[in-house]
């Protein structure tokens, strides 16, 4: 992959709705994607465990295909309950439908208990009918565990602007708080009346997002603005606010564009993590499940770092400096001691070749990374993943955001102990301003390219960097 991509048109990557509502970390959406297939499945292994006295195989497979056909399912939070009850009707007369037919077609039917069976077409879907009151009770304690609203923006007050507006406002269940709006024109010219007042011109939003962490913006603004779209969004690259275009659309770089809804108002990503809905809770789990993999197997190597670290020169076994994480947040970031001092002030001097801060026994760990591997605790605690753009110092962070446009993009994610850049060789020192651009840009690449399969390569090709490469010091 190369460090920059061309720009393109929007349209032509966001080609598909998802099935999940915007929203990060949002429990709902998640839920809401499993709970018809999983109630198809479970009910079928409950009823067939009931009728055959043990779980058959042929339940577990047919499970798998109910389940495959109805993921993930329809978001309906904001529905009434008769049209919960018609979908479910109709979804289920097709799927029940199709089973039975490629199941006497087949033969494969009679591998089933003939009760077990009809008595499943007629519980799966009462169950799917509670499990949706159930979710519907839950829902607000789940929105509370995942804390406050998120505050969003529109940009321009027009038309679709004021529509996308009274959608958050009367969506039920919805993470949304809706700010305000930015927008140059005087108010009678403004299509939201008396009911919204602007929080002021577009040339204050940026200063707006970052001093009250807007972390969601919709733009409404026509296509014929292009040039002061293209201005706005330049300006926001120093922000770690998600983007979202409510069409019209245009040509930019985007940053994991694809197109969904809000509200059931459609809007494209501009600029946004990876890590939404599904992907999120992918990642997260092979996080935790690595981490725990890892810790186990080189605990006796912690053990045996912590006590060389405390006998060979005075001072904490464990380094902590602040840094940012997800969203520009500070988060403390554990390493094994590697100098004879602690910085972690407003002035911090990167590590060079021969520093005289840096202890025998520190300049061995450095170079084999060995000082990283606390920060696997760091990744349980869920402030950072294995996989991700380094974190930097906060003094570097607030140097390069000014020096390098689109820098804070990186922290739309966690950071990770090992990234897309350090395995392309800029790992280490970066005493040039190419070569810290060189590593934004390849961090960049990885938000928009991020898979499962990008990580789990980044890992292996990290082990091999560590024994042959020179950079680090």
């Amino acid at each position: 992959m190369s460090g920059t991509n061309p720009t393109l048109p929007a349209a032509g990557v966001a080609a598909r709705h998802s099935a999940l509502p915007l929203g990060k970390d949002n429990l709902l959406s998640v839920f809401e994607a499993l709970l018809e297939p999983a109630i198809l499945a479970l009910t079928l292994w409950g009823i067939g465990y009931y009728y055959e006295g043990e779980l058959l195989p042929q339940y577990m497979i047919l499970a798998v295909i109910v389940f495959s056909l109805t993921f993930p399912g329809r978001p309906s939070l904001g529905q009434p309950y008769w049209k919960i009850l018609a979908n479910i009707t109709m979804n289920w007369l097709w799927v029940a439908g199709l089973l039975l037919l490629l199941g006497f077609a087949s033969g494969y039917i009679r591998q089933f208990d003939q009760h077990a069976i009809i008595t499943w077409l007629w519980a799966a879907p009462l169950a799917q009918a509670l499990g949706h009151v159930t979710l519907r009770v839950t829902a607000p304690w789940l929105l509370l565990l995942q804390g406050n609203p998120q505050p969003a923006i529109i940009v321009g007050m027009n038309d679709q602007g004021v529509a996308l507006a009274d959608r958050i406002s009367n969506t039920p269940y919805s993470r949304l708080r809706l700010v305000g709006f930015f927008d140059d024109r005087d108010q009678e010219r403004l299509a939201g009346g008396d009911r919204f007042a602007p929080l002021g011109k577009l040339g204050e939003l940026p200063e707006f997002v970052k001093q009250n962490r807007i972390q969601l913006i919709y733009l409404s603004l026509p296509m014929a603005s292009q040039p002061r779209i293209l201005q706005i969004l330049d300006a926001l690259k120093d922000t770690t606010a998600s983007i979202y275009f409510v069409p019209d659309m245009f040509i930019t770089d985007l940053i994991q564009g694809r197109s969904s809804s809000v509200c059931g108002m459609p809007v494209i990503s501009v600029c946004e993590t990876p890590f939404t809905g599904a992907n999120g809770v992918i990642k997260r789990v092979s996080d935790v499940i690595l981490s725990l993999l890892i810790l186990a197997l080189i605990s006796p190597i912690l053990l045996g770092i912590a006590a060389a670290v405390k006998f060979t020169s005075p001072g904490p076994v464990i380094f902590k400096q602040r840094r940012y994480g997800l969203d520009g947040e500070e988060i403390l970031v554990y390493k094994f001691r590697s100098m004879t001092v602690c910085e972690d002030g407003g002035t911090i001097k990167q590590a060079q070749k021969n520093d005289s801060r840096i202890t025998p026994l520190g300049r061995f760990l450095r170079k084999s990374s060995l000082d990283e591997l606390p920060q696997f605790i760091n990744v349980l605690q869920g402030r950072m993943s294995i996989v991700g753009p380094r974190p930097h110092a906060v003094a570097h962070n607030e140097l390069y955001r000014k020096l390098i446009k689109g820098y804070m993009i990186r922290h739309k994610v966690k950071p990770g102990i090992t990234g897309w850049a350090q395995v392309n060789g800029f790992r280490g020192e970066t005493e040039q301003l190419e070569k810290m651009q060189a590593r934004i840009d390849y961090d960049l690449d990885y938000l928009r390219n991020w898979s499962l399969g990008l990580d789990l390569h980044i890992i292996l090709r990290t082990v091999l960097v560590v024994f042959k490469d020179n950079a680090a010091y």
